[in-house]
């Protein structure tokens, strides 16, 4: 049995060990070529946290995870909160079933109603993510950060986001709204490693973004410690302590920030 499937994964150019190379080129290729908007990126953060501020994050569909990867977790930064469009049915009366719909990420009216959802205060920063960044509800909660005055910073695959459709009226996507974008790698389709049929397997935009998020992260850390200020992260609930800790960072963001 397994020497047929080393057979079928050569025939196809699919195994295990070809996703790792292939991952791999990804990451040597962000590292060879976002370092710089990286830094620049954790300078901003660092500067917003430093007056007061709190990072947004935001994310559709698999994006999620780039910004549940930053917010709410053991070694992350508290002053970070994460925008979800599934408060629309807890904070703005939405219906659960209209929210939990795979096309809300498509709708438009969502992305008008996010933020008023959450205490955004004029020093706050915004993090998008969106690998193809074209949906409306992307693009318009991205230009109405950019209508407040917000800076706002953008994770997305230039090589996809070019070559796919914008669904926002303004025909805008979000790379052309951002202030600075990194962007993480990922081919036209997101997957790696190509099949018999023509189509291909195997994503990397959550590899590559849960990367530039602890990056991102590590870079913030340094440069408030720089600063000679407190680095406030989260310890994990499960380690002695970690809990009181957490609720005294917590209390100080008060309403600001989701709830772990």
């Amino acid at each position: 049995m397994s020497q047929q499937r080393e057979v079928n994964d050569a025939s196809t150019g699919v195994s295990m060990e070809r996703y790792w190379q292939e991952a791999m080129r990804s990451v040597t290729r962000l590292q060879q070529t976002q370092m710089e908007g990286l830094r620049e990126a954790a300078r901003l953060c660092a500067a917003c946290l430093a007056r007061g501020g709190v990072i947004h994050t935001y994310g559709t569909g698999h994006s999620r995870a780039f910004a549940m990867e930053l917010a709410g977790r053991a070694g992350g930064l508290v002053p970070v909160n994460r925008l979800d469009l599934e408060d629309l049915a807890l904070r703005a009366g939405w219906s659960p079933e209209v929210v939990m719909h795979p096309d809300i990420e498509r709708d438009l009216q969502a992305g008008k109603e996010l933020l008023g959802c959450y205490h955004i205060e004029p020093e706050d920063l915004f993090l998008i993510c969106s690998n193809s960044g074209g949906n409306a509800a992307i693009v318009e909660v991205a230009q109405q950060v950019k209508q407040r005055g917000h800076t706002l910073l953008a994770v997305t695959s230039l090589a996809h986001t070019h070559q796919s459709p914008a669904r926002h009226p303004s025909g805008k996507k979000l790379y052309e709204l951002a202030d600075l974008v990194i962007d993480n790698q990922a081919p036209f389709g997101d997957a790696l490693l190509a099949l018999p049929d023509g189509s291909t397997a195997c994503a990397i935009s959550s590899v590559t973004g849960a990367l530039i998020a602890q990056m991102l992260t590590a870079g913030i850390i340094a440069l408030l410690l720089e600063q000679g200020l407190e680095a406030p992260v989260y310890l994990s609930a499960n380690v002695p302590g970690g809990m009181e800790r957490n609720n005294r960072l917590v209390q100080y963001y008060a309403d600001r920030i989701r709830p772990v």
